[in-house]
């Protein structure tokens, strides 16, 4: 029942990204964005990984989807932005991610009413995370973080530049 309960989240995540990418509208890009997410967090659980899935949802489904929707709100300035909201709080909009994200959840159900799982032997405790990533793993963790650093200056440069550019036009 576990290795069906794998690939059907992992069809649904893969599905999501595909849909997030070929979406126009940023809004509805998102949605299916946080979908994959989600679908990504309940492979980890399948996985035997709980730690890596509670931060999963937590980090990247929660705080940086909070970001991505507050900066789509602060660009969706324009006269007709009632339309547009009106428009995404439509009933076929949210079905197909309503619809996957529903299976997801039905499959977590399952996944905990499970008394063994055939996919992990010995589940991954938080323990075990952090003597990794802090032991023989530090320096890949270290590089990791100085090029996430890296593209954080970068951004910021790039959009202040854009942003100068853009002033200037309108001035």
């Amino acid at each position: 029942m576990i290795p069906v309960l794998f690939y059907v989240a992992a069809a649904i995540a893969v599905g999501a990204a595909i849909l997030a990418m070929t979406r126009s509208n940023a809004a509805h890009a998102l949605i299916f964005l946080i979908v994959s997410l989600l679908g990504i967090a309940v492979l980890f659980f399948l996985l035997g990984a709980p730690f890596a899935a509670a931060l999963q949802v937590v980090v990247y489904a929660g705080a940086i989807m909070v970001l991505f929707v507050f900066v789509i709100m602060m660009l969706n300035l324009g006269g007709n932005s009632q339309e547009k909201e009106h428009d995404l709080l439509s009933f076929e909009y949210w079905l197909v991610p309503g619809v996957m994200a529903g299976i997801l959840l039905g499959e977590l159900v399952i996944a905990i009413n499970q008394t063994t799982n055939p996919l992990v032997s010995d589940p991954v405790l938080p323990k075990a995370v952090a003597l990794s990533l802090f032991g023989p793993y530090m320096l890949g963790v270290e590089l990791a973080s100085m090029l996430l650093l890296a593209g954080l200056v970068g951004a910021y440069h790039l959009g202040r530049d854009f942003l100068v550019r853009n002033r200037e036009r309108s001035s």
